[in-house]
């Protein structure tokens, strides 16, 4: 996988430290009616249902025998109720929110389903409010080299949203979109941070058949 190396405009150079590197797994909430009904959800605050609890357990499961200190999540009701199933399962103590790795804002698209929204685009009608993937890049790497700093040498999930997940692997790994249903509810993807170093270790991702996406040039 791309390494980059994400340096914030007021950022001193790096100091990297192989010894301090941080494994955080970005975990998709489970999911919600509006998930099942393929409704755009963005900060529309929509809670967990009951697939999304089993999905948010089997999750647990599989991350419990890798060894984790601490869970933290994005303030919205469907990825707090996740994380507090998963920090449950790992017996760790209640997560922590992070804001900045809230869902991608849509704007007047929350709500559409995916037909609405290409109904609305192939009209060139302005969506109001849609957050770019570069602002959602600008505010989540940061909060990650943060969450990487509180925990030197440590392992973190981190759980958050499909827009959020796939901006930040599409920015590592160069690319401007991922196949449809890449980043599926409950799914784990693996970042090793050294320093501002982040590295994608691994990913549900991989197991659609893209495993070798840094190899290939943008789509």
């Amino acid at each position: 996988m791309i390494v980059r190396l994400w340096r914030h405009p007021d950022a001193a150079g790096p100091v990297v430290d192989a010894s301090t590197a941080a494994t955080i797994a970005l975990v998709r909430h489970g999911e919600t009616d509006w998930n099942r009904q393929g409704r755009i959800q963005g900060s529309t605050d929509i809670p967990m249902n009951e697939t999304g609890r089993r999905q948010a357990r089997a999750t647990a499961s599989r991350l419990g025998p890798l060894g984790w200190d601490a869970v933290v999540t994005s303030p919205l009701a469907r990825a707090r109720e996740t994380a507090e199933i998963i920090a449950d399962g790992l017996g760790l103590p209640a997560p922590d929110l992070e804001h900045d790795l809230a869902e991608r804002r849509h704007g007047t698209l929350e709500g559409l389903t995916s037909s609405e929204r290409r109904a609305l685009e192939a009209r060139a009608v302005p969506i109001a409010g849609l957050e770019s993937r570069v602002s959602v890049v600008s505010r989540a790497v940061p909060s990650l080299l943060r969450l990487a700093a509180r925990h030197p040498g440590g392992a973190v999930v981190a759980v958050t949203h499909g827009g959020v997940i796939q901006s930040v692997l599409l920015h590592l790994w160069e690319r401007r979109s991922l196949p449809s249903g890449a980043v599926a509810n409950g799914s784990v993807h693996e970042l090793l941070v050294t320093g501002t170093r982040l590295q994608v270790v691994c990913s549900d991702v991989d197991a659609i058949g893209v495993a070798d996406l840094a190899g290939e040039a943008p789509a």
